[in-house]
């Protein structure tokens, strides 16, 4: 069985009051078998705040859920398969033994302290 990761390439830029900040994730997509192990990277246009820093996934019509938080914490009910780690501007999310419910579109999002943010078109 294949399992499809749909890992958006995503550009998006955050103003915050250090200057904008440009995250750029590959790879686009890829379709795994149940087992495999994945990697998504994200790279930041400059060196970015730990803290700051987490992964999302959203499934088909729902919202997005927290994965991982301040590089390489997991949230609340997110399985040991999923490792985050990173410094500076290159971070990367691991997903071990790949199962079905992992299907999803991943996230990396970078949101300083909230009232110095705002997105804008890269």
């Amino acid at each position: 069985m294949t399992v499809t990761l749909i890992i958006l390439a995503l550009t998006f830029c955050i103003q915050e009051s250090r200057g904008q900040v440009t995250m750029t994730q590959t790879p686009a997509a890829q379709g795994f078998q149940r087992g495999q192990t994945i990697s998504i990277n994200c790279k930041a246009s400059h060196a970015l705040y730990r803290d700051y820093f987490s992964w999302y996934q959203q499934k088909s019509g729902g919202a997005p859920k927290l994965v991982i938080y301040k590089i390489s914490y997991r949230a609340s009910g997110i399985p040991d398969r999923f490792s985050a780690s990173g410094s500076g501007t290159d971070f990367t999310l691991t997903i071990r033994n790949v199962q079905p419910e992992d299907a999803g579109d991943y996230y990396c999002m970078y949101v300083p302290n909230v009232s110095d943010w705002m997105f804008t078109q890269c």
